[in-house]
């Protein structure tokens, strides 16, 4: 049978004032403090930038060697879409050294000026897109995205699709 675990109860403070003047050099500490960790921060962050700008130009070489790659593999991906998922039944296609992969974005709204929308929808009777607290419900109008779509203001985006590209790779352990 399992021990019950030990019921555990809140430390006692390792400092303790006894009056006010030691508060008041207490509160000056801890200024001192504060202002010596600000200090130190910065000093990382000194330390995080040169890091960071000695590694940007790799970086952005990798970056852009990588960048042609991936649309090269996307354009013959998707000259080969049927083929790699089998005739549209998958969203992936697999190679020896990776995966390609097809994803939908879900359909959502776009909205431009939102008291102008507001307004349109009053005037059209279509009330319905709109919730009581006098806010667009873009669920309703993803519902009835044709009918929203007819509405100045409104943009439905849909059919948009990420190309994804992993590579296998061992995990070192």
């Amino acid at each position: 049978m399992a021990k019950k675990p030990t019921r555990v109860k809140n430390s006692t403070f390792s400092i303790r004032y006894q009056n006010k003047e030691e508060v008041e050099i207490a509160i000056k500490d801890i200024g001192d403090l504060h202002r010596e960790l600000l200090r130190v921060s910065t000093l990382q962050n000194d330390e995080i930038a040169k890091i960071t700008e000695k590694y940007a130009p790799t970086i952005n070489e990798l970056n852009d060697k990588i960048a042609p790659m991936q649309q090269a593999v996307q354009a013959w991906c998707e000259s080969n879409r049927n083929e790699l998922t089998n005739n549209g039944k998958t969203k992936t296609g697999s190679f020896n050294t990776g995966e390609v992969q097809w994803r939908q974005r879900p359909p959502s709204i776009g909205l431009s000026k939102i008291a102008v929308v507001l307004e349109n929808l009053h005037r059209l009777g279509l009330e319905r897109f709109i919730r009581v607290k006098e806010e667009i419900n873009k669920d309703a109008m993803l519902n009835e995205a044709e009918i929203a779509a007819t509405v100045a203001g409104v943009t439905v985006k849909k059919g948009f699709e990420d190309f994804v590209i992993t590579p296998f790779e061992q995990d070192i352990k």
